[in-house]
C-alpha cells in the first residue's frame, strides 16, 4: 500500500480557516448574524466534504504513472456511466444550487449554472493532475461535470420554487448575505440587492 497524506488533518484546517474569514468578511461588513453564519458554516463543511470526497487520495510515493494522459479522461458522454453515479453526481451538487443565491446580490439562471460549470470542471482538472501526477484514484469524467452543473441547476430551482411561498421566502431572506430586494415583473430570480460577497 502507498502512503497516503492523511485527508481530516489536511481538510479541516483549511475549512476552519476558511469560515474564519467567511466570519470576518461579514462582521466587517457589518452583516454577521446567526442565519448568515449558518450559510457560511453550511459552505465551509460542503467544501471541505467535496473535497476530501474529489481531490484525494493523494500519495505521498505515488506509483509510476507510465499510462498517457488520456487515460485518466472519459470524454465521450454517457458511455459506459452508471445510473447510480449520475443521481450521486446530481446530488451532490444541489446544496451548491442553493447555497450560491445566498450568497450572491443578485441571482440567475446562467450565474448558477456558470459558478456550477466553475466548480465541476475545477474537480475534474483536480482529479486529472492527481490521477497523473500523485496516483490518484479518480477519473476526470465529462459525465461527472454534466450532471453536476444539473444537480445546481436543480437546486436553484427548489429554491426559487421555495421562495414562491411569502412565509419560506421571508425565512430564506434571512440567510442571504445580501438585502433583500422587493420582487418585481422583471426579476430574474431569487430576490437580493446590494453588495455582492
Amino acid at each position: 500500500m502507498f502512503r497516503q497524506v492523511p485527508v481530516l488533518p489536511v481538510v479541516v484546517p483549511l475549512a476552519a480557516a476558511a469560515l474564519a474569514v467567511l466570519l470576518a468578511v461579514l462582521a466587517r461588513r457589518g452583516r454577521l448574524t446567526a442565519p448568515r453564519a449558518a450559510v457560511a458554516v453550511a459552505l465551509c463543511v460542503y467544501g471541505a466534504g467535496v473535497v476530501a470526497n474529489t481531490v484525494f487520495p493523494i500519495f505521498l510515493d505515488k506509483p509510476a504513472a507510465d499510462a498517457p494522459w488520456d487515460a485518466h479522461l472519459a470524454l465521450v458522454p454517457l458511455v459506459d456511466y452508471e445510473v447510480a453515479d449520475a443521481l450521486m453526481n446530481v446530488a451532490v451538487f444541489v446544496p451548491l444550487g442553493v447555497l450560491v443565491p445566498l450568497l450572491l446580490a443578485r441571482s440567475s439562471w446562467p450565474r448558477v449554472v456558470l459558478v456550477a460549470v466553475g466548480v465541476g470542471l475545477g474537480i475534474e482538472v483536480s482529479q486529472l493532475i492527481t490521477a497523473r501526477l500523485l496516483g490518484g484514484g479518480h477519473l476526470a469524467d465529462v459525465n461527472d461535470l454534466l450532471f453536476n452543473v444539473l444537480g445546481g441547476a436543480l437546486g436553484y430551482g427548489l429554491l426559487r420554487a421555495g421562495t414562491r411561498v411569502p412565509r419560506a421566502a421571508a425565512l430564506v431572506d434571512r440567510f442571504r448575505w445580501s438585502d433583500p430586494a422587493p420582487a418585481g415583473p422583471h426579476a430574474g430570480g431569487p430576490r437580493a440587492a446590494g453588495p455582492a460577497v
